[in-house]
């Protein structure tokens, strides 16, 4: 690929993600094109191709792959599928762009990494979009210049409004707490050794059958302590901040300091909905940052590595729910390719 050249991305899924990623690369990011839209549904998927000039559509992953306009692939089909999609990106050698999870479980990410491994370079960027925030940059930035000395401890908070229906307990590791494994992970630069989950009482507002919220506890390679409060029906609104404690200092963000308003003997702002309002300007930088890697030939970003790591802390904490016990986190060898 080169610099001149326009990218021509397949995108697999078109819910509300793909959906997502189709308009912001059809009217957002340049040097990129939706040269094809993949969905079971063949209707939906014809109906997102005739919105986008010179797009094809498929119901099937490969045959979009073999479209001689396609020189790459954004998944954002339904986790269970990822793993088919990526072997195939791979055994064409075609930059891909993967929302999370890289796949559902760690037996099938590591399968990922292998064959990425087997072709010897990367191709395949996972899609932890809080790595392109701006305020996690900043904090990503302090914390590796030392400024508070060693970090001990991250105090994370991560709430929804509400969830879908079949919503499952489970569902809060692998769909949100997810995001705190990597952002953990890569804001400490250590692996994360053991989960801890602890439950209170339900809140009111948690559907039957559903433990919200939860703290889940992290401990590190390096020594350091992760909380994670997740509270998925707290009905108000989507937040999510990471306080860092160092040595010397602390560091927050996620406290919204955007609008504020005064009026009616009040004063106050807004809270973001959901994750698509909240990090609208993280997904922007992400895939505009993958698109121009890719078109110079590299791939840069959250790694297959990171994707398994992740769903191997996932697997922990899920079953850290189940037993109520400290779970200490699996990790295969690292491959040479992710050191």
């Amino acid at each position: 690929m080169t610099a001149q050249k326009t990218l021509g991305v397949a995108v697999i899924g078109t819910g509300r993600m793909g959906a997502d990623h189709v308009r912001r690369l059809d009217e957002v990011i340049a040097g990129a094109r939706v040269a094809a839209v993949v969905d079971i549904d063949a209707g939906r998927a014809k109906a997102v191709a005739e919105r986008v000039d010179g797009c094809s559509a498929y119901t099937d992953a490969a045959a979009a792959m073999d479209d001689e306009g396609v020189d790459a692939v954004l998944i954002a089909s339904p986790g269970p599928a990822h793993e088919a999609a990526l072997l195939q990106a791979l055994a064409r050698d075609l930059p891909v762009l993967c929302e999370k999870p890289l796949t559902p479980d760690a037996a099938s990410a590591l399968r990922v990494v292998e064959a990425e491994a087997r072709l010897g370079h990367r191709r395949v960027q996972v899609g932890f979009m809080r790595r392109y925030d701006p305020e996690y940059e900043r904090l990503k930035t302090l914390l590796d210049e030392g400024a508070f000395g060693r970090t001990l401890m991250l105090h994370c908070v991560h709430r929804n409004a509400g969830t879908p229906p079949g919503f499952t307990s489970q569902m809060t590791i692998n769909d949100s707490v997810v995001h705190e494994a990597d952002a953990a992970r890569w804001l400490l630069g250590q692996e994360i050794t053991a989960v801890r989950v602890l439950r209170p009482t339900p809140s009111g507002r948690a559907p039957a059958g559903l433990d919200d919220p939860q703290l889940v506890l992290f401990e590190t390679a390096g020594g350091a302590l992760v909380d994670v409060e997740i509270f998925v029906n707290c009905g108000f609104g989507y937040q999510v901040r990471c306080e860092a404690v160092g040595e010397h200092g602390t560091a927050r963000i996620g406290d919204a300091h955007g609008l504020c308003v005064n009026a009616a003997g009040r004063w106050g702002g807004e809270i973001a909905q959901d994750y698509v309002e909240r990090f609208r300007d993280a997904y922007d930088r992400e895939v505009r940052a993958w698109v121009d890697a890719t078109r110079r030939g590299e791939t840069t970003g959250p790694s297959a590595w990171d994707g398994y790591a992740a769903a191997a802390v996932c697997e922990a904490g899920v079953r850290a729910q189940a037993t109520g016990e400290r779970t200490p986190v699996g990790l295969a060898e690292r491959p040479a390719l992710y050191r």
